[in-house]
């Protein structure tokens, strides 16, 4: 029996466009810009362009000039950003449009100097109806001592079935 590998992907969050770079160069902090597809959306049914999938062809970011405001590599200049390839350590097993995706392990270099890395993927957290259901009422409320957590869950799930 073969064990899985384990991936520096794993517990990670895809990256989308609300999401911010970050340079180890630089002093300011773009969003990502989408511009290899228009196709895949993370956690949005809307189709939001704001939850596109960043992919390693994904190199341009908003504001497109100067997106790292100055640089140090340019003795406090403003930023040249000049892409040296793709981004790397991307999450190779989910692919858009045969693309890999960019995650919050992935790395971008920069011929200037610079590494960009993933500051915020942008994505929100939610807690959803079975998060609620399989939390453990005594730890919650050991957590949260003024919510009866048992009683929270009851009421959930009474909401729930009004919604059925």
């Amino acid at each position: 029996m073969m064990s899985e590998n384990p991936s520096p992907h794993d517990g990670k969050y895809f990256v989308i466009p609300k999401g911010k770079a970050m340079c180890d160069k630089g002093t300011k902090f773009p969003n990502f810009k989408v511009t290899s597809h228009q196709k895949h959306y993370w956690n949005d049914e809307e189709g939001e362009p704001d939850y596109l999938a960043v992919t390693e062809d994904d190199i341009t970011f908003n504001p497109p000039a100067t997106p790292f405001g100055s640089c140090s590599v340019k003795n406090g200049n403003p930023c040249a950003f000049a892409p040296a390839g793709k981004w790397q350590k991307t999450y190779d097993k989910v692919k858009v449009m045969g693309k890999s995706c960019v995650t919050e392990v992935s790395e971008l270099m920069c011929a200037t100097g610079g590494k960009i890395t993933v500051m915020k993927h942008g994505q929100t957290v939610a807690m959803t109806n079975q998060n609620i259901k399989n939390a453990d009422p005594k730890e919650q409320q050991s957590i949260n001592p003024l919510l009866d957590y048992k009683e929270f869950q009851e009421e959930q799930d009474d909401d729930l079935e009004v919604c059925k």
